[in-house]
């Protein structure tokens, strides 16, 4: 009977030996597969020609305005986004390192002392002092603990692109509303001029009636033609407050500072050197921030799944000890040493109301929104640099039509002052001149404007100066 038992003991370890690695290899998680987004395979509208692809971490300095670059700066440093990002990246460091930690073994210190009758026969009081160290180690069989490792570095590059992001909003918004600023500066000065030119014809046109030589009316319709353009002087003084305190709160100067800067750096609407745009979308996307922060979602989500799996599976842990006591009883002492090494302890689900189930089932259906997600963020960054390539195309097409335009209706309108002052033209048809060559200065500065912010928001569609990490472009991480 012994010998069969002990043949039966043989026969059953080398079966567990052989099939208990296998057997592991099946239960161990597996997390989904890469999601992937389709991108066109070219740029679809017109790319922008002459000069080549500068960094664009230097992008600002090519507008060639060391204000705007100091904007940009305090910007940066004065925004709650960015701040908040930078937040998140240290949250996630933690949450990295409290997930590394759970995959080594754990160690405490004990310490106690007492005294008491421990013995009843033996009515002695007794001082005991013990210390000692416990292990703790839930040994990761089916990787649950390494996919939640994944997942929380997967977060962390992750929040570390966030960061950048970031920035290049704060960047892109202050621009806009630097450029937003020097805009209304150049309409107000246009809005001066035309005031001043209305105020004269004013002037000169209650002269003409006090003499005889023109009727009341033509004066009133001066007169009311100085106040619209002396109201819309007002107007476009208070929109260039308007913007200035925007500046203010965006970069937190204080706004006599930031008035000062203003005035004594007056400057246009300049355009950056020109750089032409790769042809294939994928390496331009591959290099927007808010993109690789979505693709390591998914890969956050998927290392969840594996997580999410491993709940199901049985959990190993070896626990250990090794302690030291000393004891004080009727004048005598002694010291006592111990160790141990276990149990070794495996904890099987059973029954759990399918709380684990559910967990694997709502961990990938967040796989799941993350990879749409993902795609859908891929198709915005196609979007957003499509657009910004139409408009910036659109505005250059314009501008040789406008300045023409600006041209033949500055001309018109001194030819028509000339005739008006000589009496060969009536003050309706001045006015009708004017109104038309203010329209085309306007529509000028505004194309400029929308130039501008097309540039910027191609600088903020292709990542801002943001390359992935491992690349030999890769910007400084916080």
């Amino acid at each position: 009977m012994k010998t069969n038992h002990a043949m039966g003991l043989r026969v059953w370890r080398g079966w567990l030996a052989i099939s208990l690695p296998a057997w592991l290899a099946a239960c161990a998680v597996q997390s989904p597969a890469p999601a992937t987004a389709p991108v066109p395979p070219q740029w679809y509208a017109p790319l922008p020609h002459g000069g080549q692809l500068p960094e664009l971490g230097r992008w600002w300095q090519q507008f060639d305005d060391p204000l705007l670059v100091e904007l940009v700066e305090a910007a940066q440093t004065a925004s709650p986004t960015v701040a908040q990002a930078r937040s998140r990246i240290e949250q996630a460091r933690l949450a990295r390192v409290n997930a590394g930690a759970q995959l080594g073994p754990r160690l405490d210190g004990t310490g106690s002392a007492s005294r008491g009758v421990t013995d009843p026969t033996v009515p002695i009081p007794v001082t005991l002092v013990q210390a000692g160290l416990q292990a703790r180690w839930e040994i990761d069989v089916f990787g649950g603990l390494g996919a939640a490792r994944d997942a929380v570095q997967a977060r962390l590059e992750g929040s570390q692109a966030g960061w950048h992001d970031a920035r290049v909003i704060a960047a892109a918004e202050v621009a806009n509303q630097y450029y937003s600023r020097r805009t209304c500066e150049k309409l107000q000065d246009v809005a001066e001029s035309d005031a001043r030119s209305r105020a004269e014809t004013a002037r000169l046109a209650g002269l003409s009636a006090n003499a005889g030589f023109q009727a009341p009316a033509t004066a009133a319709l001066a007169r009311a033609s100085a106040a619209e353009g002396a109201m819309r002087l007002t107007q476009q003084r208070a929109q260039c407050a308007v913007d200035l305190k925007a500046l203010v709160a965006m970069t937190a100067l204080p706004e006599p500072l930031l008035a000062q800067k203003l005035a004594a750096a007056r400057a246009g609407l300049p355009l950056p050197a020109p750089f032409a745009v790769q042809e294939i979308p994928a390496p331009m996307l591959a290099q927007r921030p808010d993109v690789y922060t979505a693709e390591r979602e998914v890969a956050a989500a998927g290392a969840d799944v594996g997580t999410a799996q491993a709940q199901r599976f049985p959990r190993l842990t070896l626990s250990g000890s090794v302690g030291i006591g000393r004891y004080y009883a009727g004048g005598e002492s002694g010291s006592v040493k111990t160790w141990s090494i276990g149990p070794l302890a495996m904890t099987v689900p059973l029954l759990d109301g399918g709380a684990a189930a559910a967990g694997v089932r709502a961990s990938e259906a967040r796989y799941d929104e993350a990879v749409a997600l993902y795609q859908a963020r891929v198709r915005q960054a196609v979007r957003e640099v499509e657009e910004a390539l139409v408009n910036l195309d659109s505005a250059r097409a314009r501008s040789e039509d406008a300045a023409n335009a600006i041209e033949g209706y500055r001309i018109s309108f001194t030819a028509t002052e000339a005739r008006y002052r000589s009496g060969l033209a009536s003050l309706v048809e001045l006015e009708d001149a004017r109104r038309t060559a203010l329209a085309a200065e306007t529509a000028l500065v505004n194309l400029q404007r929308e130039r501008v912010a097309a540039w910027i928001a191609l600088y903020r569609a292709v990542g801002g100066g943001w390359a992935r990490p491992g690349t030999d472009t890769a910007a400084t991480r916080p």
